[in-house]
C-alpha cells in the first residue's frame, strides 16, 4: 500500500523559498476593516478594506506579477463558516537565494498594504458600490410612497 504524496508538508528550514511551504499566507481577515486586531486584522483600519474576498486578493496579486496559490482553508479566528470568508492565499516573496522576488514587495506587510490599497480600485468594487446604491434608492422611495398613504390621515 503506497501513500499518496502530500502537496504541502511540514515546514522545514532546508526547503527552498520557491517551494509553496515557504510562501507567506494571507487570509482575507488580515485586511478586513470590519475586524478588530483581536479578530485577526493585521493592518491599520485606514489601510484595510471592508469584507475582502480571496478572489479580490487573487485579482490584485495576478496584476503584481507575484507567484501565488489559492487554498480552500478557513482562518482559525473566523466565526462564520460561510464560503464568502473561506480562502487562503500563499504568496512567494523571496527567491531561492533569499532576495525578494519583486523589489517592490520585500516583506509580507508590503504585500498586504498593496493589496489593501488596490482592492478598492478594482472594477468589481467600484461597479458593485454604485449598483448597490442605485438599488437601495428606489426601494426607499417605494417605502416613502407607502408612508404617504398611511401617515397623512
Amino acid at each position: 500500500m503506497a501513500a499518496a504524496p502530500a502537496a504541502i508538508t511540514q515546514w522545514n528550514p532546508n526547503k527552498k523559498h520557491s517551494e509553496a511551504e515557504r510562501w507567506i499566507c494571507i487570509y482575507p481577515a488580515y485586511i478586513n476593516s470590519k475586524k478588530s486586531r483581536q479578530e485577526g486584522r493585521r493592518l491599520p483600519k485606514e489601510k484595510c478594506v471592508e469584507n475582502p474576498t480571496f478572489q479580490e486578493i487573487k485579482d490584485v496579486l495576478s496584476v503584481c506579477g507575484l507567484r501565488f496559490g489559492v487554498e480552500n482553508k478557513l482562518y482559525s479566528r473566523e466565526r462564520s463558516k460561510e464560503l464568502l470568508f473561506r480562502g487562503r492565499i500563499r504568496v512567494q516573496i523571496k527567491n531561492d537565494d533569499g532576495t525578494p522576488s519583486n523589489p517592490q514587495f520585500p516583506t509580507r506587510d508590503s504585500v498586504m498594504l498593496h493589496v489593501g490599497t488596490m482592492i478598492p480600485q478594482l472594477k468589481s468594487r467600484q461597479g458593485g458600490a454604485r449598483g448597490g446604491a442605485e438599488v437601495q434608492q428606489p426601494q426607499s422611495s417605494g417605502g416613502g410612497s407607502k408612508k404617504k398613504g398611511g401617515k397623512r390621515r
